[in-house]
């Protein structure tokens, strides 16, 4: 199987970039477009400034910015969107935040209707 779109989350952390850096490559390799998305209040920030430094890589890459429960829009968003592949890293918030709001990568790897990669991002 060969991916044509990729979907990679962005949440401002630098694990997040990490595995977008990933998705990057994989994209550059295969010939795919990316999509970053990023949910929640600085969502336009993150993808922008994700977006900015993976210009000049030679990929196509969108972005997408959405309100709601992060793992959900990441799913609906890849089903509506006829992803190929979605991207994210094995880590991004901490705290609270992930208390509240669960595993983001797990709540995805069990419910995507395509493909997943999960970065390992952290030590």
């Amino acid at each position: 199987m060969s991916y044509r779109k990729i979907l990679a989350g962005v949440d401002g952390s630098p694990t997040s970039l990490k595995a977008a850096q990933r998705a990057v490559e994989l994209a550059k390799e295969v010939g795919a477009k990316v999509t970053l998305i990023s949910v929640g209040e600085h969502g336009r920030k993150y993808v922008s400034d994700a977006s900015d430094r993976f210009e000049g890589s030679g990929v196509h890459i969108d972005t997408i910015v959405d309100t709601g429960d992060p793992a959900d829009v990441i799913l609906e968003t890849a089903q509506d969107g006829d992803y190929d592949l979605i991207v994210v890293g094995n880590k991004g918030m901490s705290g609270v935040n992930r208390f509240l709001l669960g595993s983001v990568p797990s709540k995805i790897s069990h419910h995507s209707p395509c493909d997943v990669l999960i970065v390992h991002t952290t030590g």
